[in-house]
């Protein structure tokens, strides 16, 4: 389960109070004295807020409770997408106070679209100007369960609905099932710290959320969804079991914290498996697409001290395989290494690690939006075990071609694929995506990501028992960059999505303003009291409109923005 919001909202102390009441902790932290359970890291107790996930679990009975504490800045929302990789349920904590506030409807946007079964807590119902109705009436099909909630869950299920029209009890299976395919969000109010309505939330847990399902008896699917310093993973075992001394592409687990163990529905932290980069999908399974927009700002860092600078690409890439969207780049050309960032609070927290975790104090230039490299046409590389230019073990022949987004496919023969080492097919096209992102990363030509290309493996092939993954990896990598450099690239830019609101009379000065910042409007609504604009946005304005926007609203608009592509530069 995880717990998700809004800055500020009260996640942490929701999550500090769920384990208070249900005895996993014997003291009760808060976030201003800097003592919580999830918040272990100085910064995190020094600034106040959550950065990297945390795990936590706890009983209701005899219910065993994993619980993700996650970020609620908009600078970390990587960490929000990792967590959700892996949930049967989430809580979106919002502030009774504040209300719906703009991470709140994008977090809100994606449960519902990954049919998360999700709760609503309205939060600090014990602060002056709470409002806990309002806020629920903010929140699309929501379900204030302080009122008679019969009739709303009528509107949703034929069953209820007829014993709602017969007078009779609504069956207790029917909300926990509209819950559990997205249709109703139960909400509750409350206070996390006084633990006001804690309780009511609760047993809606136990009750209204689904429980992990899974076979622990089926073939392995697993996802690495966090990786600590020690590079000790946190994997979700979605189906069958994962035990110590398994063999994980060319490596084995050496240890799992507190178990011998990990099966179907479980969470845990496992050692051993070094390779393992966040987002893989150990076993079976198929990898996830992102959920959330990518870094729209791209920032160089250098060492004060210019002797440090090995040091610092030591230290940045050690920081990236925790978070790989960090996506840390040398310049072919210059040697400047750079980052991808969300936001300036990103920024400062990791001059900060770099300087208390490695010693090394930093300067970064200033932020500007990163770009992208779409390839250009159709190319093809390959190579053969054997040949002068080929030093792996390793026969691969990828093809390459441009697409709506990244994807790979195998056109060879399963007796050619090294199943002696992947064990699937599958497993086999899973670590070969995993390989063609990572060489995408790496940069292309012009030393930006390369995105949205087709990958079609051609020809596989190996030398029974020499050839293992990493052969594979570093081969791949190869002849992506070979075929890359043959189909040459154009730049290309990240665009927005925007849904701007106002007032009525603010329609002609948003339809005027939008263009010169570069937007295409797609649609205008306008009715007596509102004006509802969409359109696309250059990422790079973004920060432009959100200044402009009280003046051209009269202080009453609001502005949603969502990734929604690259598209390519004019000079691209």
């Amino acid at each position: 389960m995880g717990i998700l919001a809004h800055v500020d909202a009260g996640k942490t102390s929701l999550t500090e109070r769920l384990l208070y009441d249900a005895g996993a902790v014997d003291h009760l932290g808060r976030v201003d004295s800097g003592d919580t359970s999830t918040d272990t890291l100085a910064q995190e107790r020094r600034r106040g807020i959550t950065i990297k996930t945390a795990v936590a679990t706890f009983t209701i009975n005899d219910l065993v409770v994993n619980l993700i504490d996650t970020p609620g800045h908009p600078d970390f929302i990587a960490e929000v997408e990792r967590a959700l990789r892996v949930l049967d349920g989430a809580i979106l904590v919002v502030s009774a106070v504040e209300g719906v506030q703009p991470q709140t409807r994008v977090i809100l946007r994606v449960l519902r679209r990954m049919k998360v079964p999700t709760l609503v807590f309205v939060n600090k119902t014990d602060r002056p100007g709470a409002d806990p109705d309002h806020v629920a009436a903010q929140i699309p099909d929501a379900i204030p369960m302080w009122r008679d909630v019969r009739e709303a869950i009528a509107e949703h299920d034929d069953d209820a609905l007829a014993a709602f029209v017969g007078g009779q009890p609504i069956p207790d299976d029917v909300l926990p099932r509209l819950v559990a395919n997205g249709l109703l969000l139960p909400v509750f109010r409350g206070s996390a710290v006084t633990g006001d309505g804690v309780s009511d939330l609760t047993n809606a847990l136990a009750t209204m959320l689904p429980a992990a399902s899974g076979d622990p008896d089926a073939d392995l699917d697993a996802v690495v969804f966090s990786i600590d310093h020690d590079r000790a993973a946190w994997v979700r075992v979605r189906q069958g079991t994962m035990q110590v001394r398994d063999r994980i592409g060319d490596e084995r687990i050496t240890a799992i914290d507190g178990a011998d163990a990990i099966r179907a529905g479980g969470i845990g932290r496992i050692h051993g498996v070094r390779a393992a980069r966040i987002g893989d999908v150990l076993g079976q399974g198929v990898r996830m697409p992102a959920v959330f927009p990518p870094p729209t700002l791209t920032a160089t860092v250098e060492p004060v001290d210019p002797q440090r600078r090995s040091a610092l690409a030591v230290a940045l890439r050690a920081l990236a395989d925790q978070d790989p969207l960090i996506d840390v780049r040398l310049d072919k050309h210059t040697q400047q290494l750079s980052v991808s960032l969300y936001g300036q609070v990103q920024q400062e927290v990791l001059g900060d690690t770099l300087r208390e975790d490695f010693g090394i104090d930093t300067l970064f230039g200033e932020a500007t939006t990163p770009l992208r490299e779409q390839i250009a046409g159709p190319a093809a590389a390959g190579a053969v075990i054997g040949e002068a230019d080929n030093p792996w073990m390793a026969t691969l022949e990828l093809r390459i071609a441009p697409a709506a987004e990244t994807s790979v496919r195998l056109a060879v023969p399963v007796e050619n694929l090294p199943l002696y080492v992947y064990g699937s097919t599958e497993t086999f096209r899973g670590a070969m995506e995993s390989y063609v992102r990572e060489a995408f990363a790496a940069g292309g030509p012009r030393g930006w990501e390369v995105v949205d290309a087709a990958v079609v493996v051609t020809r596989c092939g190996y030398a029974s028992p020499i050839s293992g993954a990493r052969d594979f990896r570093h081969l791949t990598a190869e002849l992506l960059g070979r075929a890359i450099a043959g189909a040459g690239t154009v730049l290309c830019e990240p665009e927005q999505r925007i849904v701007v609101e106002g007032p009525a009379r603010a329609a002609t000065a948003l339809l005027s303003a939008l263009p010169g910042l570069g937007a295409q409007i797609t649609d205008c609504i306008v009715n007596e009291v509102s004006c509802t604009v969409t359109g696309l946005l250059p990422a790079a304005r973004v920060t432009e409109l959100e200044r402009a926007l009280p003046g051209l609203t009269h202080g009453e608009g609001t502005l949603d923005a969502e990734f929604a592509g690259w598209r390519t530069l004019p000079d691209g």
